[in-house]
């Protein structure tokens, strides 16, 4: 997927063209274990941004735009959950893959009900369930490759989860839905990312384009980390601020992760 087709923004309002469709497989084909690493790293990303866009919702955070982000992710947590299952060499991925689709269902069910108190904490379980099985399928993935580029796709791949998980994070703490640990879960999914950031900028496998990639990241981090830790007073624009920074640093290091799978295919 190229990075300005898996998402743009414009003057701070979300754009959301079709995700994941220069991806696709094709019909009977298999994908290559670079992609599939990518692929189920992104359900852990999706997970937690759908969360997000509901908690958005809530808060009336561009209600429309996260209308349109979760229904977006949810179509391709569908077509990637299809698209995974043309690769399972083995019976631990059958059987994850398998989980995860039960594990779907539930969630998909429960991002459909009314925004009550009651609903937004069930998703916000369920968000960490559907987190924890697509976190396990990747590293299943991972242990199928040779070499630290697996390795690197995963790590670079989870910077996007980690974005979207400080976000959400963030809004469901706002709304006054949500769990007494939601703070000390956002504190630590910085750390994650700060350091899982040295690791990637420090990699000897980074090319000049990945270089390119990796200056991207930090200067997005910076902007990130600002809107989370902001003084803005005003609540409405604080808010925003994390919605759109949460998304802008998600495309730089989903075009990251891209550029790592590059490496395994050579």
């Amino acid at each position: 997927m190229k990075r300005r087709d898996f998402l743009g923004l414009t003057a701070g309002v979300m754009l959301l063209p079709a995700l994941g469709a220069a991806e696709e497989a094709r019909p009977g084909a298999a994908l290559g274990l670079g992609a599939a690493i990518n692929k189920a790293g992104r359900q852990r990303m999706l997970s937690q941004r759908m969360a997000k866009a509901l908690a958005m919702q809530v808060l009336a955070v561009m209600p429309d735009k996260a209308g349109s982000l979760l229904e977006q992710s949810r179509r391709l947590f569908e077509t990637q959950l299809r698209e995974l299952a043309t690769l399972q060499p083995n019976e631990a991925i059958r059987s994850n893959l398998g989980e995860l689709d039960r594990q779907w269902a539930l969630y998909r069910e429960l991002l459909g009900r009314p925004r009550t108190a009651d609903n937004l904490l069930l998703v916000l379980a369920e968000s960490e369930k559907t987190l924890r099985l697509a976190h396990a399928l990747t590293g299943l993935y991972e242990k199928q490759a040779s070499g630290n580029a697996g390795h690197l796709v995963n790590l670079a791949g989870r910077q996007r989860m980690l974005s979207q998980r400080m976000a959400k994070c963030f809004m469901f703490e706002q709304s006054g839905v949500g769990s007494p640990a939601l703070k000390a879960e956002l504190e630590a999914a910085r750390r994650d990312f700060v350091a899982a950031l040295g690791e990637l900028n420090a990699a000897p496998e980074n090319t000049p384009e990945i270089r390119i990639e990796l200056g991207l990241a930090n200067t997005q981090w910076l902007f990130f980390d600002q809107a989370l830790n902001g003084q803005e007073s005003n609540r409405t624009i604080a808010q925003r601020n994390v919605a759109t920074t949460s998304e802008r640093i998600l495309e730089v290091m989903d075009g990251l992760t891209g550029r790592y799978e590059q490496l395994m295919r050579g």
